[in-house]
């Protein structure tokens, strides 16, 4: 049987998604989610002409010969603290008091700092001075925040598909948007199958091992965005699959690992042929090859193998570009990079993905092999920052040789 590329699996895969549905959501509950619509701004930022430093506002006019000899000696009448709107336009050799953020007095032009003036009592509750001595002079516009400086009505501000940081919901705040539109959570049902799992927590038995994939898929499926649904792990019969498989009536797609080869007791593939259908089960791809893709009673179905790393790297070449098309952020998440190779590689000829470490050395990026590339070494992966990716068909690459490599840190 022909084993399918990874690009053309892919490819196949991804016709299957589409972006999931628009929900509105509290801001305060918006962080990792993935914006459905773009974000334009309603209003001006700043929303008026305000100070930016603690100290007086007046008119550069008022202060063109100020200097330490001689400081311009003028009356304060108005004491302008943050949330407050000046009392009175000031008028020609008059100051006020303002604080950072407050608003500009209609009349000023500057704001000069209180640390070029004589009033150097700043404790809370000083009352307002009579009059106050300024040291130097000043240029219009100083120490002001127009409004509209920092953004502007109608401007866009973050675009569909974005996934929300905490700047981004400081950002949201500012504006006063209080429901955020994102995409709806993928539903991912989860489900690990063999009879020699045992459960974290349990003393291993004679030839038993700990699931370690349930924990792995996990967590990349939660850093992805997706809420879980847990199927257990299924013994190796038709009817235990079955039984799990069943849990699955509301997911958006069902992912297992482990029971999609060609052993006498790998049941997965069997079932999703009885009761769906199954579309390809084989990729020309190492490690991983042999995935699964199809339906189960009409719901996607991604099958990964079941050694630890295997299941890693076929999360990351299939399954996070479907999460991400299904939360409409594209479907490339990783960052590329070339890097060159600090010693030689054999591969087998599959497209193949390498655990590496990289690091730079004098402006350029070199990559070395982390240990033995075993699919069941997972410490090797726990090593690697980057996955080299070596094409189909090559099958030994020189010391110095210039590859892809997915960045996994970045």
């Amino acid at each position: 049987m022909t084993l399918l590329a990874v690009n053309d699996a892919l490819e196949r895969i991804l016709k299957s998604f589409q972006s999931l549905e628009k929900i509105l959501i509290p801001l305060d509950e918006s962080v990792g989610r993935v914006l459905a619509e773009d974000i334009s701004s309603e209003t001006d930022l700043p929303l008026f002409d305000n100070s930016s430093m603690d100290g007086f506002a007046l008119r550069v006019a008022d202060v063109k010969s100020a200097c330490d000899a001689t400081p311009s000696i003028l009356p304060v009448v108005d004491d302008i603290p943050a949330g407050k709107m000046p009392s009175r336009e000031l008028r020609a050799g008059e100051a006020a008091r303002i604080m950072t953020g407050a608003p500009l007095p209609l009349g000023a032009d500057a704001v000069v700092p209180v640390e070029e003036t004589d009033f150097n009592n700043r404790a809370p509750g000083t009352p307002l001075p009579e009059k106050v001595k300024i040291y130097k002079t000043a240029q219009v516009g100083a120490n002001i925040r127009k409004r509209g400086d920092d953004i502007q009505h109608g401007q866009n501000i973050l675009p569909r598909g974005q996934r929300l940081r905490a700047q981004d919901l400081g950002m949201l705040a500012m504006l006063g948007i209080a429901n955020i539109p994102v995409y709806r959570k993928p539903r991912v049902a989860l489900l690990s199958s063999g009879d020699e799992l045992t459960p974290i927590g349990e003393e291993l038995t004679a030839g038993k091992i700990y699931d370690v994939n349930t924990y792995t898929l996990r967590a990349m499926l939660e850093s992805a965005g997706c809420e879980i649904i847990h199927l257990g792990v299924a013994e190796d019969t038709p009817e235990s699959v079955r039984d799990s498989l069943s849990k699955a009536k509301d997911a958006d797609l069902i992912l297992s690992s482990a029971g999609v080869s060609m052993g006498s007791f790998d049941f997965i593939k069997a079932i999703i042929e009885e009761d769906g259908n199954l579309n390809f089960w084989r990729i020309n791809m190492r490690p991983g090859k042999p995935l699964t893709f199809g339906y189960y009673h009409e719901i996607p179905f991604i099958g990964l193998a079941g050694n630890p790393v295997s299941a890693f790297v076929g999360f990351m070449v299939f399954v996070q570009p479907v999460i991400r098309k299904m939360l409409g952020c594209g479907t490339q998440a990783q960052s590329h990079a070339r890097v060159r190779l600090s010693n030689a590689i054999e591969s087998d000829g599959r497209e193949s993905y390498l655990r590496a470490l990289v690091h730079r050395e004098n402006g350029q990026l070199y990559a070395s092999l982390t240990g033995h590339q075993g699919a069941g070494n997972l410490f090797s992966m726990v090593q690697a920052n980057a996955l080299l990716i070596i094409p189909a068909g090559v099958k030994s690459l020189k010391k110095g040789t210039e590859v892809e490599a997915w960045l996994l840190d970045s």
